[in-house]
């Protein structure tokens, strides 16, 4: 008779219902081990949209709008390589950069990184559409969740600031997730920059919540707007002075 796999390596029964607690208890685990073991100590979040192009794909765009935005990326992976060059060492790795792991912005951010022959992070998901890792992300730092919860707790878990660059809805349910953290103390203040004053200004009339008594003045305190790489670098490095 052939013996029963143990409970542990039954993968239909982890797969199962009954199992989600031990998904999500592993969700948790893996990547904090992980990068406690890689040194870790705190990360700079950088999202964003995977649907900007880089300089390379840029002329391949069927959507010209896009390709216009490839800006964007250049501004990313300057900001990304500017961090990483001044804030890691081979033992204490502090303002790692952190990413989604996909395309466009996030591929920008660990490109950067990459660059600067640092490591960077990727907190890709499981979708129906879109995402493989880029190709520019450290190996031993790149992770897959199934969960949205678990992996955005892993993006504000160690970081320092959260920077926003032009996206979609998963960039704005990122953007508000982190600002109704820090509004509600649940999560220490630190520096959210709006990247791209003028498109952010546009999208959203953040005086006309605080005058509407929606939110606070002082929440708009929270959120800064930059236009260059070595602005959003320069308002995180003050912020911590």
């Amino acid at each position: 008779m052939i013996a029963p796999p143990k409970a542990y390596e039954n993968i239909s029964f982890l797969n199962s219902p009954y199992c989600r607690p031990v998904r999500l208890q592993l969700e948790y685990l893996h990547p904090e081990v992980t990068m406690q073991e890689q040194g870790v100590k705190s990360t700079i979040v950088l999202f964003g949209s995977a649907r900007i192009p880089s300089p390379e794909t840029a002329d391949e765009c069927k959507n010209q709008n896009l390709a216009g935005l490839v800006s964007y990326y250049e501004e990313a992976r300057k900001l990304s390589h500017l961090i990483s060059t001044t804030s890691q060492n081979n033992h204490d790795c502090e303002y790692v950069i952190v990413t989604g792991g996909g395309g466009g912005i996030m591929e920008a951010g660990n490109r950067g990184a990459d660059e600067a022959n640092c490591k960077s992070i990727s907190l890709n998901i499981q979708l129906p559409f879109e995402q493989e890792a880029n190709p520019y992300v450290t190996p031993e730092l790149n992770f897959e969740f199934h969960y949205f919860h678990m992996r955005k707790m892993h993006f504000l878990q160690r970081a320092k600031a959260v920077v926003i660059f032009p996206g979609g809805f998963g960039t704005f349910d990122e953007l508000f997730e982190a600002l109704t953290l820090i509004q509600t103390k649940k999560i220490d203040r630190m520096p959210v920059i709006l990247f791209d004053s003028k498109h952010w200004k546009k999208l959203v009339n953040w005086e006309y919540l605080a005058a509407c008594g929606l939110i606070s003045p002082e929440d708009l305190e929270i959120i800064t707007f930059c236009d260059k790489a070595e602005e959003a670098w320069n308002v995180i490095t003050t912020f911590y002075e």
